[in-house]
Parts: structure tokens; C-alpha cells; sequence
């Protein structure tokens, strides 16, 4: 994948997409922000959407889109095609072209991982030893 200067905006990162990855991004940042009032940045290069800490995120490279989630590992019983990997439970779903992911299921994920911020805190603060959180 080419290096190039992140998006201005999570609009613009949408915008310069193209073709299938255009549309399975406009899909998913649709029913995403539809499903859950979420804050959306554009953070390391993708979209990234917060509450309580990072999320989810979305990020289309030049022959897949990764739909990830930082407290991932727990989602298996929703999507099983979740793969771990990564800090803080990570698990990201890759679509290639000609794949998809129901609605309703983008929906449940949704709604669960924004659940588990809220019930667990900041996955990224909670991952850190105690002598490096924020006092």
C-alpha cells in the first residue's frame, strides 16, 4: 500500500476512495454511525470511531477493508469471521471484493462494542500498567 498524507476528514477519506471499497465503506460508515452516536476521526490513517475510547474502525486498503474492533475477541458469537489480533482484544473482519456483512450484523457489533466501552472504560487506558495511566 502506497504511504500517503492522512485525510483532512473522515469525508475526504471517503472521497478518495474508488470502486468496491468506496461503496463497502459508505455501506458500513452509514449503518455504523446510523446504529450509535459515535465521535468519528480519522486517527493512524483510517476511520476510527470513539465512545469511551476507540471503538471501531474502518480501514480500506488497496485490495481489502478491515472492520475492526478493539475489544474484537469478544464479538466472535456475533461475526465468527472476526480475527484476533493485536492490542486491547483486537479482532478485524477483512472484506475483499464481492464480500459483504449483513446489516443487522454490522448493527449488533455495533451496539455490543459501544456496550463493552461503556461497561469496561477506554480499552487503551485499561491496557496500560498502572504506573502509566493518566492520573
Amino acid at each position: 500500500m502506497k504511504k500517503m498524507a492522512p485525510a483532512a476528514s473522515a469525508d475526504a477519506y471517503v472521497a478518495a476512495l474508488a470502486g468496491w471499497r468506496r461503496e463497502c465503506v459508505e455501506v458500513l460508515r452509514a449503518t455504523v454511525r446510523d446504529t450509535s452516536a459515535l465521535e468519528e476521526v480519522v486517527k493512524w490513517g483510517h476511520l476510527v470511531y470513539l465512545a469511551n475510547g476507540p471503538v471501531l474502525l474502518l480501514r480500506a486498503e488497496d485490495n481489502r477493508v478491515l472492520f475492526g474492533f478493539w475489544r474484537g475477541q469478544r464479538l466472535g458469537a456475533i461475526e465468527p469471521r472476526l480475527r484476533k489480533g493485536g492490542k486491547y482484544e483486537m479482532a478485524t473482519l477483512e472484506l475483499r471484493e464481492g464480500m459483504a456483512i449483513p446489516p443487522s450484523t454490522v448493527r449488533r457489533l455495533t451496539r455490543e462494542a459501544v456496550a463493552l466501552n461503556h461497561a469496561l472504560g477506554d480499552p487503551t487506558h485499561i491496557a496500560k500498567p498502572a504506573s502509566k495511566r493518566p492520573r
